[in-house]
Order: structure tokens, then sequence, then C-alpha cells
């Protein structure tokens, strides 16, 4: 079996060093472990770093398209690869790469399908107990919708079998991370996670400039992910919600007209005409949302069918290049220069 770790870079030439130590070159289970970095329009010696330690693989994108779009390239070349399981790393050394052994144990031992790194948030020092606080929040709000147990949900340490990858499409330009685990539970695809370590903080954070973009960024991302798996739960939720809410107006204006204050009131009348249409509106919405979700189901498998035939018909990764030089490829053209 083969093992390939990629690497979604952007400007890493000086984090890159420190990931790619600690990242195995042999693991239980696999006769190969390759190295791939998605170079995601870096403007800096992110190559010419990968290539200077060992990295076999790389992905250059022409420009900077986003993590999630480096994440996404990183699957579909992997798997043109040749990939039976695909470890997904950052390269900013926030995870300890010599606790891949254990992330991929569930999947070599046909426990899970995928399997996601548990930082144990909590313990994370350089992390507020703000950022703490909406960390558990978020993957709590996501565990809802995937009908999955994983604690930590954004964490971009996982693994990935080669039948779980195959069926993985972000449309996300943000983030992967809480989009494939909400795909991952509504697929059936087995999702266990076990707990690693991480290294000591190494830069700041280049997709939250701040907390406040941190939480609004989060925020939108998890209501938006959420609304397109479970739109009846969400817009439904709020139909009932401006339902009840126009039915306790006019019973206020029921009250006051058997009262004989009606036309004293006739704004509460109103006002609970408005928030029914708004009620209405909403459960329309809901099924509108419905039936998209469907559609969508239905396209992740047109895709996926054609992955598989991508795959079978032996089709190139886009943007691929060579890494650095094999022992067998240098000796191949040293026996062709003598």
């Amino acid at each position: 079996m083969k093992l390939i770790i990629q690497i979604p870079c952007f400007n890493e030439e000086q984090t890159l060093p420190g990931t790619l130590a600690d990242l195995p070159r042999a693991v239980d289970g696999f006769e190969t472990v390759e190295w791939l970095v998605i170079d995601d329009g870096s403007r800096d010696r992110t190559i010419e770093v990968a290539r200077a330690n060992g990295v076999d693989h790389i992905v250059k994108l022409t420009n900077n398209k986003g993590l999630a779009a480096g994440f996404q390239a990183g699957l579909d070349a992997a798997l043109k690869l040749g990939a039976d399981v695909i470890v997904n790393t950052d390269a900013d050394n926030q995870y300890d790469g010599r606790d891949i052994p254990k992330l991929v144990a569930p999947i070599v031992a046909g426990r899970a399908d995928m399997v996601v790194g548990d930082r144990q948030v909590e313990q994370i020092e350089h992390f507020s107990p703000l950022k703490k606080s909406l960390q558990k929040l978020g993957s709590w709000v996501v565990r809802q919708a995937s009908e999955t147990t994983v604690p930590d949900t954004t964490s971009g340490f996982r693994a990935y079998n080669r039948e779980a990858a195959l069926q993985m499409q972000v449309v996300s330009r943000f983030t992967y991370t809480l989009e494939t685990i909400i795909q991952a539970g509504k697929q059936l695809v087995a999702v266990d996670h076990v707990q690693i370590r991480t290294n000591p903080k190494t830069r700041e954070s280049r997709l939250f400039p701040s907390m406040g973009a941190y939480v609004r960024r989060n925020a939108i991302s998890i209501f938006r992910i959420y609304a397109q798996y479970e739109p009846l739960k969400v817009f439904w939720g709020g139909a009932v919600l401006m339902g009840l809410l126009a039915l306790g107006v006019w019973v206020r204006f029921l009250v006051a007209y058997i009262g004989g204050e009606g036309a004293g009131h006739v704004q509460s009348l109103i006002l609970g005409a408005v928030l029914f249409i708004a009620a209405m509106l909403l459960g329309a919405l809901g099924v509108i949302g419905d039936l998209l979700a469907a559609q969508r189901t239905l396209s992740q498998r047109t895709f996926e069918r054609v992955r598989r035939i991508e795959l079978a018909l032996g089709i190139a990764p886009s943007h691929y290049e060579r890494g650095a030089e094999s022992s067998e490829d240098k000796l191949k053209r040293e026996t062709i220069e003598v």
C-alpha cells in the first residue's frame, strides 16, 4: 500500500523545513510513503525548499486559490499518484508529524475510512479562552449536522482512505475542515478520531487576521455549511419561530378586539400578517433548499464516478511537477550519462 502525506503551502519557505523534518518515511502497513506539497501560488522559495528537503511530488497552482482549493487539488493529485491512504497536515508545523502512524492506524486496521486528529483544544496554551469556547461550540454544531463524534472538527490533521477521498468534494472557498466532516457523515463514511500532539506556535494564522475575523468567518461558514446539508431544520425552524410570533401578535389583537379596543391595535394585525408571510417564505426556502440538497447529493455521486473514470484512464494530475529526484531516477540518469 502507498501512503501520501500532502501539505498545502502558501509562502512557507521558513516553516516548511521543520514540518518536513518530522514526517515519517516509513509507516507500518505501507510499502511506500511519499510527500506531496501543494504550492498555492507562493511568491517565495517554497518550491525550492520543498525539493531541497526531499518532497516527492509538487502541485503548483498558478495563483493563490485558498486553503480549501489547495486541499482539494492535493486529494485529486494523490489519488492519481496511486495513494491508498492520504494524510493531510499543515505547513506551519502545528501538528506533530510523529503521530502520523497513530493517525492512520484505524484505517490500516479497517475500522475507519477517515480519521481526524484531536488536538485536545483545551490544552493548547496559545489559544485564548474565547477561541477555545468557539472551537467547542463550532465542533458541537458540526457534530449535530454530520452525526459524527469528532471532538475537534477544525483540525486539519486527518487521514483518508482511497474510498473516502474519492467522495470528498469541497465547495467552500474558505475552509475544508468542517465541510468534509459533514460530507463524510452524510455519505456514511466511517469516521474516527485519535488524540494527537501539537507543536509550539510558529507564526500567526493567515486565515484569521483578528479574533473578530475568526468569529465572523467561522460563524458564517458553520451556518452556511449547516444550511446546505440541513436546510429543512434551518429554514423550517425559522418558519416555526416566525409563525409563533405571528400567532402571539394576533392573539394580542384578538384580546383587544374582544375588549372593544381593536381599533387601537390594528398595527398588531399588520405585524402579525408580516410575520406570517415571513414564516411562509422561510418554509418555502426550506423546501427549495431540501431539493437543492438532493441535487447536490446526485452531483457528488456523479463527480465520484468521473473521478473513478479518470483514475481508470490514468489521467495525470493537474499542475503537477516532480519533486526531488529519487535514488532510482538518479541511478538511471547516471547510467545514461555513462
